[in-house]
């Protein structure tokens, strides 16, 4: 079975890229001048924090909300070849297994092809698993399909030595305060707590526990729950199935918003 929790040379890493889509790109949590923040970001101070004084800790995040396999392997995979990083995060996939028809071992043999170039050229490659969507309303009927998917990653992780980040048995994230208002990507507390498993598989102590329960929450009536679906529904879901039918992309017109390793 893959690592998922390895220590580091010196306990560091000089340089890190992310690649991936909305959920690397940090959607949900958003900063205070209105760009994204997420847990690619969150990490990469965790990794910047390892430094020894007066060492430069370099950071690109690649990811763009709405990308496919096809379309990192493209776009993000050749640009974090070039930077070359002593550790890039590599999560894909996911936008390609909600979509109706697609064949998860497919996927994964496309994925395979695409870390096997990744740690041809870079230093570690962190592999990341779906979430567990038996609570997602959109995916809990996904959900065997998602779990088909992380046996291939872990089993390409095994075959090419990727740490895992296993965000299936992250339980936290299973309560909806970890999720924004749309229930598709993290809230910051949820980003929060996947960077900070993030760090943990790298054997990296962390300033707070990922899985630490959550507060006490007042019981909500029927009628608060009703309303808030409907609202839900009417805001996120009707538009989300519009752009399925459309073939639309939520980042047909985004570009990666830090493309380059920049001091941190």
């Amino acid at each position: 079975m893959a690592d998922d929790s390895r220590s580091t040379e010196n306990n560091s890493f000089g340089s890190y890229a992310a690649i991936g889509d909305s959920f690397t790109e940090g959607v949900g949590d958003p900063g205070p001048d209105g760009s994204f923040v997420g847990w690619a970001d969150r990490f990469a101070v965790l990794l910047a924090d390892e430094m020894p004084e007066h060492d430069d800790f370099r950071y690109a995040n690649l990811a763009v909300r709405g990308r496919l396999l096809d379309q990192i392997v493209a776009e993000q995979v050749p640009r974090a070849k070039e930077l070359a990083p002593d550790l890039v995060t590599f999560c894909a996939g996911g936008n390609d297994i909600i979509r109706p028809g697609t064949d998860p071992d497919d996927v994964a043999e496309r994925f395979e092809r695409a870390v096997a170039d990744l740690t041809s050229a870079v230093g570690t490659v962190m592999v990341t698993t779906g979430f567990d969507t038996r609570d997602v309303t959109l995916l809990k009927h996904l959900r065997g399909k998602i779990a088909t998917y992380n046996g291939h990653v872990r089993a390409v992780a095994d075959r090419y030595g990727c740490p895992v980040l296993d965000l299936w048995s992250l339980r936290s994230v299973q309560d909806r305060r970890a999720w924004d208002e749309d229930r598709l990507h993290l809230s910051p507390e949820g980003h929060t707590r996947v960077a900070l498993r993030a760090a943990q598989v790298l054997g990296m102590a962390v300033p707070a526990d990922p899985e630490q329960p959550w507060p006490p929450e007042p019981p909500r009536g029927t009628l608060e729950v009703r309303k808030d679906d409907i609202h839900w529904a009417r805001e996120y879901l009707v538009p989300w199935i519009g752009r399925r039918l459309r073939g639309e992309s939520s980042g047909d017109h985004v570009e990666a918003k830090r493309p380059d390793l920049m001091p941190l």
